[in-house]
């Protein structure tokens, strides 16, 4: 049995980042506060949990004072910052830069939006921290949508600002877009004006490559092991990406649920997993493995 982990797999260059900020802030002090999991993956949490790292909420943020905390990646409201500067507590900012950039189209989009009475409409996950930090550059008042019902919640008699989360499905944002502008153009009446409707594909790049990449390694090998957090967004669209190229996709999060009854007449295994995914911990899977296989 061959097995071959996919080398475009792994860790995005904001995750990367976030995480060696942490690690040189434990190497130096043996301690660091994080505002919510660092990354949405519980092996790498527990990983660096047990060089010092400390998860934190928001409600406990208020309670710290003097004290260092570490942004991760998915970015944060405003509110964070201003609690930061009341509680003197240094922030290790650790945002995205492809998620700070998007959060401040998002601020610009809504002082057009007070001056034109429309409505920010973000594509994404309700509770997301990501989307959590968008929703806080409106003052709270921007419309999340997950799905077609969803669209329910938008006035489309009104100018729309559609944005998206970061780590959305490309097709999934075409399709969202799609409907906004048919239901836009129902309401109107007439072809939609540029005034009324302003559309932004702000998927992160590193992270829409991965489907078609994915497509193809799926293809590949007769069965698929999708390594990933169960919390990580990313990782449940990119599992889906390859489940509907592979039906024999299955999502681990790591060893222990693997069951080998899966590979009954199999002849090559791919492992790969999602950009909130550590490489060390899919080669953890792919040596697991060796008993019953060669790694390619």
């Amino acid at each position: 049995m061959k097995i071959t982990l996919d080398p475009h797999s792994g860790f995005c260059f904001g995750v990367v980042y976030a995480i060696q900020m942490a690690e040189d802030e434990l190497d130096r002090s043996g301690s660091l506060y994080c505002l919510g999991d660092i990354v949405h993956n519980n092996v790498e949490v527990e990983r660096l949990k047990a060089k010092g790292l400390k998860i934190i909420d928001h409600e406990t943020l208020r309670q710290l004072h003097d004290c260092k905390v570490l942004i991760r990646a998915h970015g944060e409201p405003p509110e964070t910052y201003q609690i930061a500067l009341q509680n003197n507590i240094e922030l290790i900012d650790a945002s995205c830069p492809v998620v700070l950039k998007l959060q401040n189209r998002v601020r610009s989009s809504y002082e057009e939006v007070v001056a034109n009475n429309g409505q920010v409409v973000i594509y994404g996950e309700i509770g997301h921290a990501e989307v959590n930090g968008l929703v806080g550059q409106t003052g709270g008042e921007a419309l999340i949508i997950r799905n077609e019902d969803d669209l329910s919640k938008i006035d489309f008699s009104r100018p729309i600002y559609f944005f998206s989360q970061t780590t959305k499905s490309s097709r999934g944002f075409e399709r969202m877009k799609a409907l906004i502008e048919e239901r836009s153009r129902l309401a109107q009446e007439s072809e939609i004006q540029d005034e009324y409707l302003s559309t932004n594909d702000t998927i992160c790049r590193q992270v829409s490559n991965r489907e078609p990449q994915l497509r193809k390694f799926a293809e590949q090998h007769d069965l698929i092991l999708f390594v990933s957090g169960k919390k990580s967004s990313n990782g449940k669209a990119l599992f889906e990406v390859c489940r509907a190229v592979n039906p024999r996709t299955y999502f681990i999060s790591d060893v222990e649920e693997i069951d080998y009854a899966w590979f009954d007449g199999v002849q090559s295994i791919g492992i790969c997993g999602a950009t909130s995914t550590p490489m060390w911990l899919m080669q953890k899977v792919a040596s697991h493995l060796e008993p019953i296989g060669t790694s390619a």
